[in-house]
């Protein structure tokens, strides 16, 4: 579990840009929600101010708000500088160019630093990473994974992704993974087709979905996957 802070990369983003990618509806926002890999995001800081229930865990909360804070500082001139190079990667659209981009994510990690040692205090940020997570079974209604699964499919082998889906669906009733490509790439992962296959045989109900919300040109879709009944 122990992490070195300089392999972290931090990139957060909202609960307006979790709602559009995870096609989230008043009544799953009401519920019990489980953010996976959450890392310096605003979801669970915006989510807990409406009343939410959500719980968020990463490897990165072993950390100081001020160590996140530092190498938020560092890493933001490379992620921007990177958007630019991949231009024609991304949609631009609602985030209009690179800059704008940076405006964005510092804003969701901003909201998520100023929240972060109440949330710690709460139990509403948990040290944790996949594929082991500890949660009792059913503990969540939904759980969430942005930009990890599939995004790291050169990283994290087929069997890894079965694993964490099927750890994600223990403890709660759906899981929902977006998006399903690998990172700066064109077409699904090559990790989904069998995940889906494996997981269909044992009795999951899987599901690919088309969403409201595309930056990554082609990442318009989630995997929504529920546990055999």
């Amino acid at each position: 579990m122990a992490q070195v802070l300089s392999k972290i990369v931090p990139w957060g983003r909202s609960l307006d840009e979790y709602a559009r990618m995870f096609a989230l509806s008043p009544a799953d926002l009401g519920s019990g929600i489980l953010d996976c890999g959450a890392g310096p995001s605003s979801f669970n800081a915006e989510l807990t101010a409406r009343g939410g229930r959500v719980v968020s865990c990463d490897p990165v909360y072993e950390f100081s708000a001020d160590e996140i804070r530092q190498r938020v500082r560092e890493t933001f001139p490379q992620m921007v500088a990177g958007a630019e190079t991949h231009r024609e990667k991304f949609v631009w659209r609602e985030i209009e160019s690179p800059e704008h981009l940076g405006k964005i994510r510092m804003a969701a990690m901003e909201k998520f630093l100023a929240d972060y040692t109440d949330g710690l205090r709460e139990g509403r940020y948990r040290v944790a990473e996949l594929p082991a997570l500890p949660f009792r079974d059913a503990e969540f209604d939904l759980a969430l994974c942005s930009h990890f699964l599939f995004t790291y499919s050169d990283l994290l082998p087929l069997e890894f992704h079965v694993e964490s889906v099927r750890e994600l669906c223990r403890i709660a009733g759906e899981a929902r993974v977006f998006p399903l490509l690998p990172n700066f790439a064109s077409g699904h992962s090559p990790h989904l087709a069998p995940l889906v296959s494996r997981l269909s045989a044992d009795g999951f109900r899987c599901e690919i979905v088309r969403v409201a919300y595309e930056f990554q040109r082609g990442g318009n879709e989630m995997l929504r996957v529920r546990r055999p009944t």
